[in-house]
């Protein structure tokens, strides 16, 4: 039954990232956001793909500024972003720790570092560092707090999700085998939906990018014999960018309540996974 269940998703992944790679070009969002769809169809699948569709394709020629202004669509920039960088960190330690054939609190300690580490340091601060001026090391300041936070609710889900279901799956803990891809595709779909809500919060009081559009900007003079010349560039739909200064900055309370939060989640999902494990 799980073999057939597998096979069938497995070929739904593979047509659904056909589909993104083929059509996402042709869509004007930030090449970061790409890369995460992208990324999260390899292991999402058919979600991700249906998310891309509802989310961020552009219905019409210039209207992805507005189709992608709705909160929830915003929300979903973001923790796609944070999803696909977090994700191959996590997963990558996970089938490492697995290889070693090293287990418990170590594993998730190293999937989380490795998670962490590649979702901070590259998909968010390096991938991102045109919005803090173009330095890395302010970049790096400016994304620790949401990372962390969105962070740990998704290392929290996934935790739970792949403990549930490993002992359902043939080889589920074997990276060799495609049990272990299936169990790690349900267990980022379980922390994307985790973390979903956290990165609404992040976002609607201005600690994290949703939704960006980027577009070449043609700029029109008259050129010889008054034909017209245009000049490309490349601009950011400013409007897509929940600029700083238009939302409201949460309280030192409020951070502090959501970092407690956050840690709290995370605690309660490694003590549930460590439980599930050991019921084996």
């Amino acid at each position: 039954m799980s073999e057939g269940v597998m096979l069938l998703w497995f070929i739904l992944t593979g047509l659904s990232l056909l589909f993104v790679v083929a059509d996402i070009p042709r869509t004007p969002a930030h090449p970061v956001i790409k890369w995460a769809f992208v990324i999260l169809t390899v292991f999402a699948g058919p979600l991700s793909a249906f998310l891309y569709v509802l989310g961020c394709r552009e219905p019409l020629k210039n209207t992805h500024e507005a189709y992608v202004a709705a909160p929830w669509r915003q929300v979903l920039g973001s923790t796609m972003h944070c999803a696909a960088g977090d994700g191959i960190g996590i997963i990558a330690g996970a089938a490492i720790m697995s290889i070693l054939h090293i287990t418990g609190l170590a594993d998730l300690a190293f999937e989380y570092a490795l998670g962490f580490g590649f979702g901070w340091g590259f998909f968010q601060a390096f991938a991102m560092r045109d919005m803090a001026g173009g330095s890395y090391l302010r970049s790096l300041r400016l994304t620790f707090l949401p990372e962390f936070l969105s962070m740990n609710l998704l290392m929290a889900g996934m935790a739970v999700a792949a403990a549930l279901l490993r002992p359902w799956i043939a080889a589920g803990a074997d990276p060799l085998h495609p049990g272990f891809w299936f169990v790690m595709s349900m267990a980022l779909i379980a922390g994307f939906i985790l973390a979903y809500p956290m990165n609404w919060w992040l976002v609607s009081h201005g600690l994290k990018h949703g939704m960006l559009t980027v577009r070449k900007r043609q700029k029109t003079a008259q050129g010889e014999h008054g034909m017209p010349r245009t000049e490309s560039g490349m601009a950011m739909g400013a409007s897509m960018m929940m600029s700083h200064e238009h939302v409201g900055k949460p309280s030192i309370a409020a951070i502090a309540g959501m970092a407690a939060f956050s840690v709290l989640a995370l605690t309660v999902g490694i003590v549930v996974s460590q439980v599930l494990e050991q019921m084996k």
